[in-house]
């Protein structure tokens, strides 16, 4: 059986384990949003970062890949990416079902951010987020790297997500 991984931020463009294949996936119920402070990756606990999480929303839809991971590397990837989206418990580790375009439902492990730590942040306005992403550093490098990665790499693979596209202009304007 195929052990599938669903990304929508980071993933995108960094998944850290050997991927088989991957196709363009849709979740129904979540909506991607940087709705999490980042105090470890991409900021610090004195001045923390933002990063995408799935914001469980009703009537939302987050359209990102689902990986297929390489077989006999299923224990691994899971182990690997426990440690690195579980560092402080502000993402759940769900199997949810994502949509491939080809039609096809597939069970996916799913990291969507818990409402209740207090990591999360939901409801910021984009010029706050622009503010924060603009200068925030952390273990894995700035916040900015991270917030255009994920847009350069949406845009790729054919997805508009017009609230990151206003990010990057807004954080490129700020940082210039």
């Amino acid at each position: 059986m195929t052990m599938w991984v669903f990304g929508y931020g980071s993933l995108l463009w960094n998944p850290g384990f050997p991927v088989a294949s991957s196709e363009r996936a849709t979740l129904m119920g979540y909506a991607r949003s940087f709705c999490m402070s980042s105090i470890h990756h991409r900021g610090t606990e004195e001045k923390p970062g933002l990063v995408l999480a799935l914001d469980e929303q009703q009537n939302a839809r987050c359209t990102g890949l689902a990986f297929a991971v390489e077989a006999g590397y299923e224990q691994r990837t899971l182990d690997e990416l426990r440690e690195r989206e579980l560092i402080s418990s502000a993402y759940l580790e769900r199997m949810l079902d994502v949509h491939l375009d080809d039609g096809r439902i597939v069970n996916a492990v799913t990291y969507v951010i818990d409402p209740h730590h207090v990591q999360y942040c939901g409801g910021i306005s984009l010029e706050e987020q622009a503010q924060i992403i603009a200068y925030a550093i952390g273990g894995r490098g700035p916040n900015t790297e991270y917030l255009y990665n994920t847009a350069e790499h949406l845009s790729e693979i054919g997805l508009r997500d017009p609230d990151l596209e206003w990010l990057s202009q807004r954080v490129r304007s700020l940082t210039a």
